[in-house]
């Protein structure tokens, strides 16, 4: 399975969905750029989500909030102390793991030397405002978007007048200080959350922790994953992080093994509690003459690591090919069977010769169509090669202006997964395509 995650990362690099950052000068660690096509599959799957986490949702809202916060946000939350790592250094080759990954806590991994005794390690990325570099003006990179949705809790429900339960949701930057980043986008230092904040009573927050759990489950699923890659694993009650009273990760069945893809957190009323406390002002709610703090259920996930899920479970490997060129000899083709919401390019435009009027027409259609949807024009190669690097990009439909195409107004759609051709009258692409592309 690990040979699988080498093919992602060389797929990902080949066809310009990620990129090693600052490569050109040797890389940055575990720092990674979205290259055209990733950036479009990021920007579908915050779509996606945002669609269903708000758009289709009467009681939840969005936020979006600064990366940078006052300080006495991250006092309050408890980040500032216990916000940490255990951190063990290796007394030999000197190089420093995070004690939770190893299995072997007293030799290293790399060179088997004694490994020092753990100390604490904050995550949390330090600067400074203002034109000094002294104690008053340290600020910190937000190392999660949760804090600044309980800090504008009042300001949303005043704004808003919304009644509990209700959500606030968020898509943003956080960065985290990793000791030991890896698995290519799986753990990095730098990332992008969506995370939703649903305000509940009290009485009622286990039942909307249940509920939460099998919405989330039931998104990854509507957008393709495979059922027996996901799975629910509940904390136990040594493994809670502070705050919560319940936590259930869904898991993915990455090349690497199993591991959180998504937190759903039942983080009761710890965080507006704090805030009331270090900032003096009064969060609680009054619901039919009773006053109270609303507890909280989070489903919170990274954008990084539902996209690597993603491309792992749409990758396949035909073999033999599925086209002329791969079958002749005997190739396996790759074909990135990404959900149609997600797929970066919803159609190429290919003229079967770079002869005129071919190439005209093409050109037409693909002006034509990317006025509504993300589409490639593509002229280079043979029609069998080109097929097959749209099918490694995960587009859904190739359509092929062929020498007829002039004299009957019509082109060859090819369907990605299904291999089957069919011809269509040029004047209906758009209507075919709307139809087709609605069904999800």
């Amino acid at each position: 399975m690990e040979n699988l995650m080498e093919k992602i990362i060389s797929l990902a690099k080949r066809r310009g969905f990620i990129f090693p950052s600052s490569e050109i000068y040797g890389g940055l660690g575990s720092c990674y750029d979205y290259g055209p096509l990733g950036v479009e599959l990021k920007n579908n799957i915050k779509k996606a989500w945002w669609k269903n986490m708000v758009q289709q949702r009467e009681n939840v809202v969005g936020l979006e909030t600064a990366i940078l916060m006052n300080p006495k946000v991250w006092q309050a939350s408890g980040h500032l102390t216990g916000f940490v790592d255990p951190l063990v250094e290796c007394k030999k080759c000197h190089q420093r793991f995070k004690l939770d990954d190893l299995k072997d806590k007293k030799n290293c991994p790399q060179c088997k030397g004694d490994l020092t005794s753990a100390k604490n390690f904050n995550l949390l990325f330090k600067t400074f405002i203002g034109p000094t570099e002294n104690s008053s003006a340290e600020i910190y990179l937000r190392p999660e978007t949760a804090q600044g949705i309980f800090i504008n809790f009042k300001n949303i429900l005043q704004s808003s007048r919304l009644k509990i339960p209700f959500g606030v949701a968020q898509i943003g930057k956080s960065f985290r200080n990793e000791i030991t980043p890896g698995n290519f986008i799986f753990r990095t230092r730098e990332f992008e959350q969506m995370e939703m904040e649903f305000f509940v009573k009290p009485s009622e927050a286990e039942k909307w922790h249940e509920k939460w759990q099998e919405q989330r489950l039931k998104w990854y699923l509507d957008l393709g994953i495979k059922k027996q890659n996901l799975r629910l694993k509940k904390h136990q009650k040594d493994e809670l992080a502070h705050y919560a009273q319940a936590c259930t990760d869904l898991e993915y069945k990455f090349p690497f093994g199993w591991a959180e893809l998504e937190g759903i957190a039942h983080r009761r009323d710890f965080d507006l509690k704090q805030h009331q406390k270090y900032s003096g002002q009064d969060l609680s709610v009054i619901e039919e003459e009773e006053k109270y703090l609303p507890y909280v259920i989070e489903p919170s996930a990274g954008v990084e690591r539902p996209l690597l899920a993603f491309l792992v479970d749409a990758y396949e490997e035909i073999q033999g090919g599925r086209t002329k060129t791969t079958i002749a000899n005997k190739e396996k083709e790759v074909v990135l069977k990404l959900h149609p919401d997600l797929a970066p390019i919803k159609a190429a435009i290919l003229p079967l010769s770079k002869k005129e009027p071919l190439v005209q027409q093409a050109q037409e259609i693909a002006r034509d169509l990317a006025k509504i949807w993300p589409v490639q024009y593509d002229q280079i190669g043979s029609i069998g090669r080109r097929y097959r690097r749209q099918d490694e990009i995960g587009t859904l439909y190739c359509l092929t202006v062929d020498f007829e195409s002039p004299v009957d107004k019509k082109i060859t759609v090819r369907h990605r997964d299904t291999m089957k051709q069919e011809r269509i009258a040029i004047a209906e692409i758009k209507d075919y395509l709307k139809e087709k592309l609605s069904q999800f």
